[in-house]
Formats: C-alpha cells, sequence, structure tokens
C-alpha cells in the first residue's frame, strides 16, 4: 500500500475500530455487573423475607416465598438436606444441591403448644391458622450473603438466576440455609440488545472514520502534490529559479513548501558560484597557456628569441594557480582541518623568514602571554597558506611598511596584518573574499594574482572556526585581522 492517504484512512479505522471495541467490551461488562449486582440484591430480599420466617418458626409448609418464578427457593439444613422448596419448582443448580424434593430434617423444629381450653376465641382462631405459636427465639445472620449463578425450572420453564444464600437460625438452634433467586432475563435481554446496537453501529463508524480521514488526508497532502509536480519540473527543465507554491495555511506542508524553496534558492546560488567559478577560472587558465603557448611556439622556430624567463614565470603562475584551484576544490568538497596544536606566533615568524624576495620587509611583533596561550589546532598546511596569502596580499598593495601583530584574545588568538596601501573601500569590504575578485587599482598593478588569495584565507579560517576581516589602518593602507579560536 503505496498511497499515504490509504495507509492513513487504514489506520485510522484500524485504531478507531480497536477503540470502539474496547470501549463497547468495557461498557458491556460494566453493563452486565450493575444488572447482576441488581438481580442479586432483589434476590437477597427474598432469601431474608424467608430466613425472617424461618426465624419465626413458620412451618415449612406454610413458607411465603412470594412469586415462585421470580424468586424460587430452596432451604437445606446444616447437613445439606432440602427441607422446603418453592411451589412448583422442578429443578434448580446453583445451590449447592440439585435437589428439590423436601427431605425430614435432621432435628425437626419444635412447634409451639397448644393453648389451654378457656382462651379467648382470638386465640381459638389463632390457633386454626396456625399462627397462633409465640414468637420464636430465632435469628437471621447479618452477614454479607454468598452470591452464585445458576439455573431453574419453575413450572416447566428454565431460566438462568443470580441466586443469595443467607443463614437463618430457628427457636430451636437449629441452622438452616435460604437460597433465593432473581432472575437473569433481563440482564441477558439488556446486553444482548446493547450489544447488537453495537455490532450494528460499528460497521457505519468505521466507514465515516475511513471516508473523513480520506478526505481530510487528501485536502492536506494537496499542497504536497503540487509540491512533486513542482519539483519533478525543475528536474526535468534544470532550471533552479523556479519555485514552489507555498500554501498560506502555515502548516507543516507550509513549512516543508519554505525550506523546500530556501533549499532551491541555496542550490541555485552555489550552481551559479560553481559556474562562475568554472568560467573565472577558466579565463585565468587560458592567459599563462596561451601567452606560455606562444613563447614555446617562438622558440621552437626561432630559438634566439625564446624567452625562458617569461616562460618560466607563466608556468610559475599557472602552477600556483592550479593548486589554489585544487584547494578551493577540496574545501567545496568538504576536506576537515586538521587536529594539530600550532603555535601561531612561531608559524608566523617561519612564514616571513621564508619571504627574502619581498619588496617590503614585514616588521613582526609578537606578544608573549602564558606558555600555550597562542596556541591554536587546525591545519599546518592550510594556516601557513592563510598567513601567507595575507602577506602577499599586503606586500602586493603596500607602499614602504607591512606589519604582522599576533596575540591572545577573547578565547582565540588574532593574526592582524597591516599596510600603509591605499586600503579597502568600506563599500567592497565584504566583495573582495569572493573568488576571482580583483579591485581595479589591483588590476592595474597586478602581478600575477587571480583574485584567490582573499578567498582561500577566508574559506580556511571559516573551516577551522575563525574569522577573517578586514578594516582601514588608520589615515591610510588595510588591517586583515583573522581570528582563530583557541585548542579544542
Amino acid at each position: 500500500m503505496r498511497s499515504v492517504r490509504a495507509r492513513a484512512a487504514l489506520g485510522a479505522t484500524v485504531v478507531v475500530a480497536l477503540a470502539l471495541v474496547a470501549a463497547g467490551l468495557a461498557a458491556l461488562l460494566v453493563l452486565r455487573a450493575n444488572l447482576t449486582d441488581q438481580a442479586g440484591l432483589q434476590a437477597e430480599v427474598a432469601a431474608r423475607e424467608t430466613a425472617g420466617q424461618l426465624a419465626l418458626d413458620v412451618p415449612y409448609d406454610r413458607l411465603e416465598t412470594g412469586d415462585e418464578e421470580d424468586h424460587p427457593v430452596q432451604v437445606t439444613d446444616e447437613d445439606g438436606r432440602v427441607v422446603a422448596v418453592s411451589k412448583d419448582l422442578e429443578a434448580i443448580s446453583g445451590t449447592g444441591t440439585d435437589r428439590v424434593t423436601p427431605q425430614p430434617p435432621s432435628a425437626a423444629p419444635e412447634k409451639p403448644e397448644k393453648p389451654e381450653k378457656g382462651d379467648d376465641d382470638d386465640d381459638r382462631d389463632d390457633d386454626d391458622d396456625g399462627a397462633g405459636a409465640e414468637p420464636g427465639r430465632g435469628e437471621v445472620s447479618t452477614d454479607e450473603p454468598d452470591f452464585g449463578n445458576g439455573t431453574a425450572t419453575v413450572d416447566g420453564d428454565r431460566a438462568d438466576y443470580r441466586f443469595a444464600s443467607v443463614e437463618a437460625t430457628d427457636s430451636a438452634g437449629l441452622t438452616l440455609t435460604v437460597h433465593a433467586g432473581a432472575p437473569l432475563a433481563a440482564e441477558q435481554r439488556a446486553v444482548a440488545s446493547v450489544r447488537a446496537a453495537m455490532l450494528a453501529a460499528l460497521p457505519v463508524v468505521l466507514l465515516v472514520v475511513a471516508g473523513v480521514t480520506w478526505l481530510v488526508t487528501r485536502r492536506a497532502l494537496r499542497p504536497v502534490e503540487g509540491i512533486r509536480r513542482e519539483m519533478a519540473a525543475i528536474t526535468a527543465s534544470e532550471d533552479l529559479s523556479r519555485r514552489v507554491p507555498e500554501p498560506a495555511s502555515g502548516d507543516e506542508v507550509a513549512r516543508l513548501a519554505r525550506t523546500t524553496n530556501e533549499t532551491l534558492t541555496a542550490l541555485e546560488s552555489s550552481v551559479d558560484r560553481q559556474r562562475r567559478f568554472v568560467a573565472d577560472a577558466s579565463h585565468e587558465l587560458r592567459s599563462p597557456i596561451a601567452s606560455l603557448r606562444t613563447q614555446l611556439e617562438v622558440g621552437a622556430a626561432h630559438p634566439e628569441l625564446l624567452d625562458v624567463e617569461g616562460a618560466v614565470a607563466d608556468t610559475v603562475r599557472l602552477q600556483v594557480l592550479a593548486a589554489d584551484l585544487l584547494l578551493l576544490a577540496r574545501l567545496d568538497a568538504g576536506e576537515r582541518p586538521g587536529n594539530a596544536r600550532l603555535e601561531l606566533g612561531a608559524l608566523v615568524r617561519e612564514e616571513v623568514s621564508q619571504r627574502t624576495g619581498d619588496r617590503i620587509e614585514v616588521a613582526v611583533v609578537v606578544s608573549e602571554p602564558e606558555p600555550g596561550g597562542l596556541e591554536v589546532t587546525g591545519s599546518r598546511g592550510q594556516l601557513a597558506r592563510v598567513i601567507g596569502n595575507l602577506l602577499d596580499n599586503a606586500e602586493r598593495h603596500a607602499v614602504s611598511s607591512v606589519a604582522v601583530e599576533v596575540r591572545g584574545a577573547r578565547g582565540g588568538v588574532v593574526v592582524a596584518v597591516t599596510d600603509d596601501g591605499a586600503g579597502v573601500p568600506e563599500a567592497e569590504r565584504t566583495r573582495i573574499f569572493e573568488r576571482f575578485v580583483r579591485l581595479d587599482d589591483a588590476r592595474a598593478r597586478d602581478d600575477g594574482g587571480a583574485g584567490l588569495g582573499l578567498a582561500i584565507a577566508r574559506d580556511v579560517a571559516t573551516r577551522h572556526g575563525g574569522r577573517l576581516t578586514v578594516a582601514g589602518a588608520g589615515e591610510r593602507g588595510a588591517r586583515f585581522e583573522l581570528w582563530l579560536p583557541g585548542p579544542r
């Protein structure tokens, strides 16, 4: 199933189905428990009424058990013998014994004596009714009755009942147990009705949930489909200037579209920069190659006219340019700097000491902080390249002096290179770090630079966690500051 809408609809339907089934089962269990408790209460009331009669020594054959069909009654003695049952009770289960025929008890209750002759008419009337006995001294247990489920057949009708068992003691001390039942038919009908209603409603609810989820998901994913189509069109046309539509909903899809457009903008910028880089590199390579070829062709035809020094200079310029392009390619590929610990003051002194052929002598000032205060972590070769490029740039534009200062500052090390040249206009202080960018006055005095030195220096500084900035140096000149973090 590859459709997100289908998976969402199916998932929502399954979750709702499980939730409804669980809720339905819980509701049915609660309903059944409540109705069963009500039936148990009715059975307990019936059992206590019969137990009260036994406690008053009412004869077994004269017990009033109410509606026998609604409340079947079975009375057993201490030995489990059935001593009394309700009328028309034909079978019973769930009370401990299935007998329904009364048996003589192990100790029959004592009957009250007949009143002497001469008693008033009311007493004789009471004797004739069989209810003239003196009140018995029996009692009904106040303990919580025992409950259980079973069946009973009354007058040919078999049904399920909830039985309550209550103990009673008559005046003779005989303990009897009354089992009275209450029908569970109402509980069963109610549970069956609720279950049928739930089963009938479940498919309808699930269809509604699936349909609503399908429609909502389709509406929510419609902008995503628009983004997909536009991205497919961009891929096919290779036109990175196009952008995907951004919905006005402000939700996750809108943020996805916004991020996609930002990615396309960055990709377009990167591709344009790469194209300019290739074009500029081709242009820069064309000049020394053409000059070198011309000199070699002239030398081949007229050996006496071969400009060896010019050919060597063009070759060196070509070699330096190729090295710069290779370093930029490695930086663009994400090459990580090394993890060597370097003392930046010593590295600056070493680089300055190797520049014996410069037209201007470089003054170096290194602050002497605590031991290790001028250390940084990185690639020795790349950082030496940065310092060399900054010195080349200063020497190219300086009039009479170049100074280098190394000092600790703000949790790192600062290398400041200052010259007394024409300086960098404030409007150009960001642009000069772009690749193949040379200011107009630099072009007139260029002695072989391709406009890559400062770009390489900035990229290397950034990849080492530092930064490279330029500012004015007082009334005249420029000051380039390289800040690198301390050891990590």
